[in-house]
């Protein structure tokens, strides 16, 4: 509001004025309050956000959802209650005036909702040859997207056991075996407001059928027993057609389920946990040393055969007997070590005695003894006109520096030689 005031003494009350109202026009602008600040789940949760408007002239207000040519709401306020999963969206504020329009405003609705199973497939049964593949597939859908799960169930007599096989939408199998049969569900699972939520599927039964298949993984491949104590050997085995052989082998014997001999016996092969699954044992009576050896299991249907191989190790003590015997042989061997040690080091002492009285001086004194006397010895032949390359008796000369007898090496040998003795003698 402007005022304008006139004062003069010619007006009557000194003074006038006159008011103008100023009305200031502008674009509308716009704020969102009570946008959601947590999780909003289907069909539990409401949602009341208000568009704020300041504007001059008095604003229009528009909610439109993104996507629709419909408007959501021609109200600053956009309410939902309850709220459901159709509601989520991207909604848009936006305010009009003679002045102009809002710039527009978003807010983005995210409705929540549980997990659940669409689809799982037609098959309720699925039908494998062993080692076949199979494949799985869940079809699922929940805000969040949901997580995937697929859970098999053994049933047995005892109890049913829940074992995790695989997570994803699609589960492939390359390898079925019968560890694979039993009941299988796919499980989806999100979490709202800090809350898991799930979904189970209809079961699926998957049967598998063809040869026997031990089961390796849960069979002792070595066992290991005290003389004397009794072993068991259990394997378990599975085969859709039942087995019709299940027998153990060792050596060149067979013995067949339900059957004894001596101190072997194979129990009767019973149902074990699993779906066409069987334990077959084998016990072995006041065990000793000579039961130490392989152990073969055979089992045999309508569709092939399987074989698996168990170790048995029987520890038997050490006898008193055995043990002296072995003392002795070690005494001896101990005994005889030292005489021969003792032995050697004397004869090394004896040699070692002999070669200290050997000079070297004494070989070159008498190799030039030898040589002066066949020198004279062979001017002597050659005034007798005997031949001269032979020595006194018919010795030839190379012959005088013979060291002893044949084979003879040792110095002291030269010094009692029978040659040189000839020699001098024949001389004399």
């Amino acid at each position: 509001m402007l005022s304008c005031v006139a004062l003069h003494e010619s007006y009557s009350t000194r003074s006038s004025s006159i008011e103008v109202r100023l009305d200031v026009m502008f674009v509308p602008e716009t704020r969102l309050v009570g946008i959601p600040t947590t999780d909003i789940e289907d069909l539990k949760d409401s949602i009341a956000i208000r568009c704020v408007v300041s504007a001059n002239p008095k604003a229009s207000v528009v909610w439109r959802r993104e996507g629709q040519n419909q408007p959501a709401s021609l109200q600053e306020l956009l309410q939902f209650s309850p709220a459901i999963r159709q509601h989520s969206g991207l909604y848009t504020c936006h305010a009009r005036n003679k002045a102009g329009d809002s710039v527009p405003i978003r807010v983005h609705i995210d409705v929540k909702y549980r997990p659940k199973v669409i689809s799982v497939g037609r098959e309720r049964v699925k039908t494998s040859t062993l080692f076949a593949p199979v494949t799985f597939e869940c079809l699922g859908e929940g805000n969040p997207p949901p997580t995937y799960q697929w859970i098999q169930t053994k049933t047995s007599q005892q109890s049913d056991s829940v074992v995790e096989r695989g997570r994803g939408a699609k589960l492939h199998i390359r390898n079925v075996t019968y560890v694979y049969q039993g009941e299988w569900k796919c499980k989806v699972t999100n979490v709202i407001k800090g809350e898991e939520q799930s979904d189970i599927s209809e079961p699926i039964i998957l049967q598998v059928y063809g040869a026997p298949q031990v089961l390796r993984h849960t069979a002792t491949s070595e066992i290991f027993i005290e003389s004397g104590q009794t072993a068991d050997l259990s394997v378990v085995v599975c085969a859709d057609p039942r087995p019709r052989l299940v027998a153990w082998e060792w050596g060149s014997l067979r013995l067949k389920a339900g059957n004894e001999m001596g101190k072997f016996k194979v129990d009767d092969v019973i149902q074990e946990e699993g779906e066409d699954c069987y334990l077959t044992r084998l016990h072995v009576r006041d065990t000793s040393a000579k039961d130490s050896r392989t152990y073969y299991l055979l089992v045999e249907n309508d569709k092939g055969k399987d074989t698996h191989a168990v170790q048995l190790y029987v520890n038997e003590p050490l006898q008193m007997t055995t043990l002296v015997s072995v003392v002795g042989a070690l005494l001896v061997g101990c005994l005889v070590l030292v005489c021969v040690c003792i032995y050697a080091i004397r004869a090394g002492k004896c040699c070692f005695s002999r070669k200290s009285d050997f000079k070297p001086s004494d070989i070159h004194d008498q190799k030039l003894d030898i040589e002066k006397t066949a020198h004279h010895h062979q001017l002597t032949n050659n005034q007798n006109s005997h031949p001269p390359s032979l020595g006194p008796g018919g010795i030839h000369a190379d012959a005088i520096y013979t060291t002893g007898p044949r084979g003879g090496t040792h110095p002291d040998a030269m010094k009692t030689t029978p040659v040189l003795s000839s020699f001098s003698n024949h001389l004399n």
